[in-house]
């Protein structure tokens, strides 16, 4: 019995060692032309994407040094993203990124950790400004692939047999079976086989052509490409993570259902002016992203009263300087601040004006065509006479903890809202600028200090005629 069993176990392992020696992976199967289903699920996935609104998602682009990683979200109905940018390439990037059409917010984070997380879905308030993405800068062709990836129409050439599109394989994802096919981006020309080349095989170069992974509902959850100037790119959609996403304040807030004002609406909107002189005046505080070299901060005093604005004005791209701007009956006057004056602060919280106001050498005249002008007019003229043009109610809102109505003023060329709590206050002055985004002015009703003249040259005497 013992001798049997040993030369069972003798047996069963030269045939183990026999079979481990002889033993090849079952050959990859071959990639093919899609089914026409296939092609017809590969057509409609940029209509899917647009159906299904939004999706959580998480990028890694480039290698090496130059890789960058971005985790948040995209909503394709409203052409907008969110997200926070990482990696080691990331630069001047680093922190979050709103993005809708092509308006591109940042929030500059550069102590972040290499690593992203996802973005707070209440965003922060403070720091945004207008960035313009360097050439040769990875982040731009990316974010341009996220919101390429939705359209509301199928790709119809994508549905030909021949279109240069093949089936690679199946796999699983976290939401389940799919299948992955090879294709070029929406919007570059299909792929050939090489000439002599069989049916069965894929393209010519098929590192060069994109990689869908594909549900069986026409749903995307995983995208592999390569982008020029950029290297690898691999985006993760998640379908489930879908939140209502909120535009911060430059790009326009949340967009609401404007409609006609309501009677009560129509009576706080005619007795603005009155309110206001019976307010005397505010505090203010201004952020104006006018270009994306520009992007001013202010904080002042405003007297409806007199008509006089007065308040220092800081641009994050120069954060060592200070302009003085006083508006008043004469008109604009600007002068820059001395240096070693109180009244500094930092470039993102500048401090209010010296009182009374330095010597100057001020700058006079009668009227300003830029943002921050025309935003400074419109906040002292509010206390004159009421808002011009048609106006539509267009969401509510929230401003200093009081609940708000958003009234737009104006044609699509000067476009005003007017932020007016219950009690018929104004709370804050939007304008619509020409780098199309908002700038704002917040506005805090209280009692301000005398806003003296500035101190004017004295006059040179005449020299006596002769006699």
């Amino acid at each position: 019995m013992l001798l049997l069993l040993a030369l069972t176990a003798v047996t069963s392992a030269a045939a183990l060692v026999f079979g481990l020696l002889s033993w090849a992976p079952d050959p990859p199967e071959p990639t093919r032309p899609l089914t026409v289903a296939e092609g017809e699920r590969l057509a409609a996935v940029r209509v899917t994407n647009l159906r299904d609104l939004r999706a959580g998602v998480r990028v890694t682009a480039g290698v090496d040094a130059a890789r960058i990683e971005l985790v948040g979200w995209v909503d394709w109905s409203r052409s907008l993203l969110y997200l926070d940018v990482g990696g080691p390439g990331a630069g001047a990037e680093r922190g979050l990124v709103q993005k809708v059409g092509a308006v591109l917010v940042v929030r500059p984070d550069p102590a972040a950790v290499p690593t992203p997380a996802a973005p707070p879905l209440v965003p922060p308030a403070d720091r945004w400004r207008l960035h313009r993405l360097e050439p040769g800068a990875n982040l731009a062709p990316v974010l341009d692939l996220l919101l390429g990836l939705a359209a509301d129409r199928p790709d119809a050439t994508r549905a030909v047999p021949d279109g240069g599109a093949r089936w690679i394989a199946q796999d699983t994802v976290p939401a389940g079976p799919v299948d992955v096919l090879q294709a070029p981006l929406p919007g570059t020309p299909a792929s050939r086989s090489a000439p002599g080349s069989t049916a069965g095989s894929a393209s010519a170069d098929p590192d060069s052509q994109t990689r869908y992974w594909l549900d069986q509902d026409a749903r995307l959850h995983k995208l592999v490409t390569q982008l020029p100037g950029v290297g690898p790119v691999t985006v993760v959609l998640n379908r489930t993570d879908r939140p209502t996403l909120h535009p911060v304040d430059a790009l326009g807030g949340r967009p609401g259902l404007p409609r006609a004002l309501t009677d009560a609406e129509r009576r706080r909107l005619d007795q603005l002016p009155a309110r206001l002189r019976a307010k005397s005046g505010a505090t203010l505080t201004l952020t104006a992203p006018v270009g994306t070299d520009t992007n001013l901060r202010a904080a002042g005093w405003l007297s409806w009263t007199t008509r006089t604005a007065y308040l220092a004005v800081a641009d994050l791209g120069v954060p060592d300087r200070r302009t003085l701007l006083r508006r008043d009956a004469t008109g604009l006057a600007r002068a820059d601040l001395p240096a070693g004056t109180a009244g500094g602060g930092t470039a993102e919280q500048p401090e209010r004006p010296p009182l009374p106001p330095p010597a100057g050498p001020w700058r006079v005249s009668r009227a300003g065509s830029d943002a921050l002008s025309v935003l400074v007019d419109a906040a002292v003229a509010a206390g004159s006479v009421g808002p011009r043009g048609t106006a539509v109610r267009v969401r509510e809102d929230v401003a200093g903890g009081q609940t708000v109505d958003v009234v737009e003023v104006g044609s699509a060329g000067a476009r005003l809202r007017y932020w007016i709590d219950r009690d018929g206050s104004l709370r804050r002055l939007e304008l619509h600028t020409d780098a199309d985004a908002w700038a704002q002015l917040d506005l805090r009703p209280t009692m301000v200090p005398r806003l003296a003249p500035i101190p004017r040259p004295a006059a040179t005497p005449r020299p006596h005629a002769a006699r």
